[in-house]
């Protein structure tokens, strides 16, 4: 199964991981399955969670979907709620 990294073109003929990039799986909300590149981000960075553009969000176009690293699994990102 072909995992779609959060930002690529819904055209792109490859939107999936490359190799040599770190990601965290996104669990839950509007993103839920996608996969964020944290490739070089900081441990600080990391830990305070990141609002993402979405358009499928409970505030539709201009909205956000928060989403913060798992304590017990950095790997896994959990949603944490839309913003607008």
């Amino acid at each position: 199964m072909l995992r779609r990294v959060y930002g690529a073109e819904h055209d792109d003929p490859d939107p999936g991981p490359e190799p040599g990039r770190e990601y965290a799986d996104l669990v839950g909300g509007p993103l839920d399955g996608l996969l964020l590149d944290v490739t070089g981000w900081s441990r600080q960075a990391r830990a305070g969670g990141v609002a993402l553009a979405t358009e499928i969000g409970a505030f539709g176009a201009g909205g956000h979907a928060w989403y913060r690293a798992r304590p017990a699994d950095p790997a896994r990102w959990d949603w944490d709620g839309d913003s607008p």
